[in-house]
């Protein structure tokens, strides 16, 4: 049998990840979940010209959180990988982190009267964020503690000997909550490590960081006349660098890769994976992101690379904000200005690309936290037979001809398509 030229070449793959899409049964929707009311006439398509599934996508035991999440979707062990979002933010902005780091994410955050206002400190642009956090870093900044700016609200703390043992509230996870009861904690029966602070004195360090920075934030002139007051520091999800194989080694049809994402946590996460990272201008991470400069990044992307991860935050902010009517304009955004577009033009290309649709987690407008249910994805490449899904949401991917896959088989059921 003859081969025709198309089939000769290999397969490249592209995953498009909305975080945060997935959510459940709104009643001012009629009941249907914001995937199932969103006009989405390109992830419908894909989804009847392809193959549909659930995924689980957080391993029993952990939180889950977007870095669980998209790492396990990449086809990682995060029970066994799982070191937080500290050292995948360290990775992200070039921080090279020593033996002895213990990583923190360090959110910028909004409190008001007690309470944990956002998780985002009135959503601070980047120079912003940077002012703010270098202003810290003078201030708190020490031989033992390091307070280094990442992008927006998302930043790093670096404690020198510090103990990853210690319970850190996800700030995102805890609107409207009394902060004071949530501050960081030595885990229950935590080891000691030699050559590092115990578990109990890395929590007083971060706690007396945390309250040293409110007194500075509050008196800060940024804050001054702000309705939504950037006050405080929240170090969370902390971790040791991690051992992590690179995609490439894991999937030996992966030469190259690229991650494109305005995220720092997914960007450190695509580095691990042997990624390299393509900025895309205006892209920044909340709804106002540059939809149309990423699907031509991922395109460009395509042309020269054998994978893409191609990362769109702007859901799960909706969710976390509670924002029913954002969070609907983000889903068609993403449908129409990303998901159209590159569907369009692969579909006229002569080398074959695999395009997997997926979120990471549901971010439940109602509940404006993450949640661990499985996730509804949808594969299509030119040749595939469709299942009979016939449009792309929660309910209907649950029938489609994949079933129900956990963790890595996602990904190994992606790189099988050749």
């Amino acid at each position: 049998m003859w081969l025709t030229h198309y089939d000769q070449l290999l397969m490249k793959h592209l995953i498009i990840l909305g975080d945060g899409m997935s959510d459940y049964p709104v009643a001012s929707l009629g009941g249907k979940t914001p995937l199932e009311y969103a006009d989405t006439p390109t992830f419908d398509r894909l989804a009847a010209m392809g193959k549909s599934g659930l995924l689980v996508t957080i391993p029993e035991g952990l939180q889950p959180g977007s870095e669980v999440a998209n790492a396990s979707i990449l086809g990682y062990d995060m029970a066994k990988a799982y070191e937080g979002r500290g050292p995948l933010e360290a990775a992200s902005i070039g921080y090279v982190l020593a033996p002895e780091d213990l990583a923190l994410r360090c959110n910028i955050v909004a409190l008001d009267d007690g309470k944990i206002l956002n998780h985002h400190g009135g959503h601070l642009n980047s120079a912003e964020g940077r002012m703010l956090i270098e202003c810290l870093d003078k201030e708190l900044g020490s031989s033992k503690v390091k307070l280094i700016p990442g992008i927006q609200y998302r930043h790093l703390l670096v404690v020198k000997g510090g103990s990853k043992y210690i319970e850190c509230a996800p700030p995102h996870d805890h609107p409207g909550e009394e902060w004071e009861k949530l501050l960081v904690a030595p885990m229950e029966n935590a080891p000691l490590e030699e050559g590092r602070l115990t578990p109990q004195e890395t929590a007083d360090l971060i706690n007396d960081l945390i309250l040293r920075s409110q007194k500075l934030l509050s008196a800060h002139p940024f804050n001054d006349g702000r309705k939504i007051k950037a006050n405080s520091i929240w170090p969370w999800s902390g971790g040791y660098r991690p051992a992590m194989l690179t995609l490439t080694e894991m999937y030996p049809s992966i030469k190259t890769g690229v991650v494109i994402t305005a995220v720092d946590l997914i960007r450190g996460i695509g580095i691990y994976a042997g990624l390299t990272p393509v900025d895309v201008e205006g892209a920044t991470g909340m709804a106002d992101t540059n939809y149309e400069g990423k699907a031509e990044a991922a395109l460009a992307a395509l042309r020269e690379n054998d994978f893409v991860f191609l990362h769109v935050e702007a859901s799960d902010e909706a969710g976390h904000d509670g924002d029913l009517q954002l969070k609907l304009k983000t889903i068609e955004n993403l449908d129409k200005r990303i998901v159209d577009p590159i569907l369009k033009e692969i579909s006229n290309w002569n080398e074959p690309v695999a395009i997997a649709l997926l979120p990471d987690h549901a971010t439940p407008v109602e509940l404006r936290v993450h949640k661990g249910e499985p996730v509804p994805f949808t594969i299509w490449h030119k040749g595939i037979s469709p299942d009979g899904v016939s449009s792309y949401s929660e309910e209907t991917c649950a029938n489609g001809g994949y079933g129900l896959l956990k963790l890595g088989e996602f990904m190994q059921e992606f790189m099988k398509i050749k």
